[in-house]
């Protein structure tokens, strides 16, 4: 009774350690640029004035910025402080500061009072000041939309945060809507707007928000309504709303974790550090909120790092790169874009997209050049040493000959997490990949794996975990090339239990072999359609002129785009980004516009808009997949070790 009273308590540590291990997350990175020296001291001197070093919106997309009016209103500084050294930034050295801007509604329409609005960010979140004019009183910014909706009567149209509109009623003529606005289902205002009446905006205010008054929570301007034989609708076109009910005050006395000394100057707020803030190698450093330091895992006399926000809410992000302005040349890498691949350890980027032969907006011939090569960077699980790998278009590739670059398979996983895998039970990888444990022997040395791709058998092995030959390498012939390895698994141990067997793996590692791809010169893609690949080195460039056109976006192949701004034409500002989606939160597409015509019937409109009222950014393509949705495994762990708990009690209790 005593060996099963031990053993319980075995399973139940390593299962709770199991359990917690693969409970993470993922994320999308929105990094800023990488500095890059011997210590703090160098990198001020290198990257700013040798007093100052200040990233905002043009170089870290994680703050609010307005490329058309080049507005930004956050900046993250680090300056010469008298305890500066090594990797340690000395009390005050880190200087958060946002100051109130003047910015454009979505829905311009200056006559009806659609023209400009203030707005702060605060740790890169958009804000409105409760008092256009302090920024000590703030509400977060929910919606600023030009967008079209087409509402029936009876429905509500969805505006996040728990905030609606419904359609009550259309009078008879065709010319009146009655409008009610709620918060979690409860009324907050109703007005009725005539639309041939000249004003058709509705403007709803509050009192006594943080101790303001009259301040305008919500516009919306009616378009039109339509009085049908069938249906009643009313099309709304701009859409202003702030989250009233949570508005928050910022005090002298504020802390936000180690910036913790606030003060408030009218329209700014400026908050610094009143500590020691150490960059600690080989990980994440929380400077406020959301906004982390990451720093490399380097020797003593390198120091490497970049400001990051992670997000991990479902959603499609904007990942932007570095802004650039005029007709010079300019280039975009992993150091200034976080689309492209980069390897902050061992500071490697292996992707570069380069703008030269510019005249006014256009760019000549062979002027756009995507470059990339590949680059041996560390697996996660570092016991395994490096492998080789390239960027494409802002995706991580395995080149399927290490040494040429024409034949790619995208990389999946490189993981170094602990996994916990019962018997009888799958590890799904993503993509239809998955893993699963058959069986352990009867001895707790050895178990049997089996690797397959939607649900049909690849690949099986039995890992003797008491050998030191706990990696199983699975090969194949991909794409004319033989003896490819495309999945390596590193089993740390495994258990025969009374109740369970179970196998832990950390160290995963495998490539999307049945969609490998084999690049040609006469390829195209999109607007880059020169191809040239030489050995380890993909390179493309533009055989016709490409324009920046104003106030667009401008595709440029493979997901990748051009954000232009809308400026006179003397000038030119641009950004490269790309689009990533987290988790299955993917934007809906909004309700297209319902012109109605006669007595048709009207399709019913989306409720819900889906134009986001924060422009999300999001920087680095992290690693993908980087955690596996073995959905069952947490919950094993938890029940098997409450009912270990329970055993044990009960056996001691027995005994006594």
């Amino acid at each position: 009774m005593k060996r099963f009273a031990a053993v319980t308590l075995a399973l139940l540590m390593l299962l709770t350690v199991f359990a917690s291990a693969a409970s993470a997350a993922d994320a999308i990175e929105i990094r800023g640029p990488v500095y890059n020296g011997s210590d703090i001291v160098d990198i001020i001197n290198k990257y700013g004035d040798g007093t100052t070093l200040t990233t905002d919106a043009r170089n870290f997309a994680a703050f609010y910025y307005d490329i058309n009016d080049n507005i930004t209103t956050e900046t993250l500084s680090i300056v010469a402080k008298p305890d500066n050294k090594g990797n340690v930034i000395g009390k005050g050295g880190i200087v958060y500061k946002t100051q109130i801007q003047k910015v454009a509604y979505e829905y311009k329409n200056p006559s009806l009072k659609w023209s400009n609005y203030s707005l702060i960010g605060f740790f890169a979140e958009k804000y409105i000041p409760i008092n256009p004019n302090k920024a000590g009183k703030l509400a977060k910014l929910v919606l600023d939309s030009d967008v079209k909706y087409t509402v029936r009567t009876g429905e509500k149209l969805d505006l996040g945060e728990g905030y609606a509109i419904e359609a009550k009623q259309v009078d008879v003529d065709g010319r009146k809507v009655w409008l009610e606005f709620t918060k979690d289902g409860e009324l907050v205002d109703d007005e009725i707007i005539e639309v041939d009446a000249g004003d058709k905006t509705w403007v709803v205010e509050k009192d006594d928000i943080q101790g303001e008054e009259d301040v305008v929570v919500l516009k919306v301007h009616v378009n039109q309504v339509f009085q049908g034989a069938v249906d009643s609708v009313a099309q709304i076109q701009g859409i202003w709303l702030i989250d009233y009910v949570n508005a928050i005050k910022i005090s002298s006395d504020d802390e936000f974790d180690k910036l913790n000394d606030v003060s408030i100057q009218g329209d700014t707020i400026t908050i610094t550090n009143k500590d020691t803030f150490t960059l600690s190698r080989g990980s994440s450093a929380k400077i406020a909120e959301n906004l982390y330091f990451k720093t490399a895992d380097t020797s003593s006399d390198v120091l490497r790092f970049y400001a990051m926000k992670e997000l991990t809410e479902p959603g499609t992000y904007e990942v932007r790169g570095e802004v650039a302005s005029g007709t010079g040349d300019f280039t975009w890498d992993g150091s200034n874009f976080a689309g492209f691949f980069y390897d902050l350890n061992d500071d490697i980027t292996t992707e570069s997209l380069s703008v030269s032969k510019l005249t006014g907006n256009v760019i000549d011939k062979g002027g756009l050049k995507y470059s990339s090569t590949i680059k041996n960077v560390d697996y996660e699980y570092s016991k395994w040493g490096k492998y080789p790998v390239i960027g494409f278009f802002a995706e991580d590739y395995i080149p399927i000959n290490p040494n040429k670059a024409g034949k790619l398979a995208k990389l999946i996983m490189d993981s170094d997490v602990k996994y916990t895998v019962r018997t009888g039970e799958k590890l799904e990888l993503g993509d239809g990949y998955a893993i699963e444990a058959k069986q352990v022997d009867v001895d707790g040395k050895k178990v049997w794996l089996e690797f397959s791709k939607d649900g049909e058998f690849v690949d099986d092995e039995i890992i003797a975990v008491d050998t030191g030959e706990n990696t199983w390498v699975v090969k194949k012939d991909v794409q004319g090339e033989e003896n490819v390895i495309v999945l390596r698994v590193h089993v740390n141990q495994v258990f025969q239990g009374a109740v369970d067997s179970i196998a832990q793996i950390q160290g995963i590692w495998f490539i999307d072999y049945e969609n490998a791809m084999k690049i040609s010169s006469d390829d195209e893609f999109g607007k880059l359609n020169d191809v040239s690949i030489q050995g380890d080195t993909i390179s493309i460039t533009n055989k016709d002129t490409f324009t920046l056109t104003r106030d667009a976006k401008v595709d440029i192949g493979q997901g990748m785009s051009f954000k232009v701004a809308d400026t006179p034409s003397p000038e030119l500002r641009y950004y490269l980004f790309v689009e990533k989606t987290l988790g299955e939160g993917a934007k809906d597409e909004p309700e297209p516009e319902v012109t109605p015509t006669g007595n048709e019937t009207v399709e019913k409109p989306t409720e819900k808009p889906t134009e986001k009222p924060t422009e999300k950014p999001a920087e680095e393509p992290t690693k993908p997949a980087e955690t596996p949705t073995d959905k069952k495994t947490p919950g094993f762990g938890v029940v098997l070790g409450l009912v270990g708990l329970l055993a044990v009690v009960y056996l001691v209790r027995r005994k006594n």
